[in-house]
């Protein structure tokens, strides 16, 4: 009876500490947007007043919140924003040209990345070879749409680069995370990856499987009801691919990003109205899950860490616009005139959510050195706030009256004409 009593006290102080967390999150979330709107100038990316005010009540700040008691939200928090990217990404377009030159650009990265960690290595500045590498490589489209849409940087042309390039940079590295990053073997994670692969592809058969007429009543029932219908489904549909992933011992945005592609199949093809399952997936991924999942980034982020060895935060952030960013001046010559492709470079170095799931892959290994950690995580912050800004900036200047934006912008126009 003793233990029973022990355990019911010990449970309950969990869940007031997971609800006195939960709250302190809740609250920063609904703050961030009010803070944003009243700074000066210009206007700062919520993701990044989420991260700050994560380290204001984190164990690192005030003590406020306990990031092992919201794991499970940040978790869907960060698949809901892998799904979003996902639904976003056009498989047929990685067969065009602007998916073969994401391609291309992303295999120039990784090749940069090589030497360049290498001779970090050599310097004895890492010694995390594989995880700093693949996080020199990636681009966060899905911390990005919502950047890119308010400066309407998803439109002709331009935009299809820039979703090629970000699907790019997020599903290789994802993929390459769960082969060389896995406790498990080289070959059982490749058929652990295939495995999951193929769970997606045969999900994306289920119309058929069911019926298209059928398939779509489903869709359709309930949309403007309280059944839902279509949400749940989504939302199951991420769970299991979520579980899935994890079980395997694959990183879980992998999961959460075929669930994405999966659904975009889905819906695409049978043809209906997605506009109201968007709108519903958005609010409930930026409303609730992904904002918790931002702030517990910056309740983990170890602000005394990057104090105490600024000079690798500078690294990185500049190893992000090299390695990731430069490529880009150089494969969409023939493409995108000048501007363009400077907007691309700073476009293709914005990352974060994998370098947050590199840190900690890193951590848990015990092969990355806490300092270069934070680090990677601060650069990530640190390009969200700063490189999307710089692309905005030279959207600005090329639209301006017989700029090259303005004039490419005309072209599409009457080529869609």
């Amino acid at each position: 009876m003793g233990l029973r009593a022990g355990d019911q006290l010990s449970g309950a102080a969990t869940l007031t500490q997971g609800l006195d967390t939960l709250l302190a999150v809740a609250t920063v979330a609904a703050v961030a947007p009010i803070i944003a709107a009243a700074l000066p100038g210009k206007r700062v990316p919520q993701v990044v007043i989420l991260i700050f005010l994560g380290i204001v009540i984190g164990p690192h700040g005030l003590g406020l919140a306990s990031p092992p008691s919201i794991e499970l939200l940040s978790n869907i928090g960060l698949g809901f924003l892998f799904l979003l990217a996902g639904y976003e990404l056009d498989p047929h377009l990685l067969r065009e040209r602007p998916g073969r030159l994401a391609m291309v650009g992303w295999a120039l990265s990784a090749a940069l990345a090589v030497g360049v960690v290498g001779l970090l290595t050599a310097l004895h500045f890492v010694y995390d070879y594989v995880p700093v590498g693949l996080a020199l490589t990636t681009t966060a489209l899905g911390t990005l749409l919502p950047i890119l849409r308010d400066n309407d940087m998803l439109e002709g042309r331009f935009g299809r680069h820039v979703l090629a390039a970000g699907a790019v940079g997020e599903l290789f590295p994802i993929i390459a995370i769960s082969l060389f990053l896995t406790r498990l073997g080289s070959f059982v994670a490749l058929g652990s990856l295939l495995a999951v692969a193929t769970a997606a592809l045969l999900l994306t058969a289920l119309p058929r499987v069911i019926g298209a007429a059928r398939f779509r009543a489903v869709i359709q029932q309930g949309r403007q009801a309280t059944a839902q219908t279509t949400l749940r489904w989504a939302i199951v549909l991420l769970l299991v691919l979520l579980a899935g992933a994890a079980r395997f011992g694959l990183d879980v945005v992998l999961g959460a990003m075929l669930a994405g592609m999966v659904l975009r199949t889905w819906t695409r093809r049978m043809g209906v109205d997605v506009e109201p399952l968007e709108t519903k997936l958005e609010a409930v991924g930026y409303g609730i899950f992904i904002p918790i999942f931002f702030v517990a980034s910056g309740m983990t982020l170890d602000i005394h860490e990057i104090i105490s060895a600024p000079l690798r935060l500078v690294v990185f952030l500049v190893l992000l616009l090299v390695v990731r960013g430069l490529p880009s001046l150089l494969i969409y010559a023939r493409v995108l005139p000048l501007i363009q492709r400077l907007e691309m470079t700073f476009i293709t170095a914005t990352t974060m959510p994998l370098l947050i799931a590199l840190a900690e892959i890193g951590l848990k290994d015990g092969t990355m050195l806490p300092a270069n950690a934070a680090a990677l995580v601060g650069a990530g912050v640190l390009s969200v706030l700063l490189y999307p800004s710089a692309a905005a900036a030279l959207r600005r200047y090329g639209q301006r009256p017989g700029g090259p934006d303005a004039l490419t912008a005309k072209q599409d126009r009457e080529l869609a004409g």
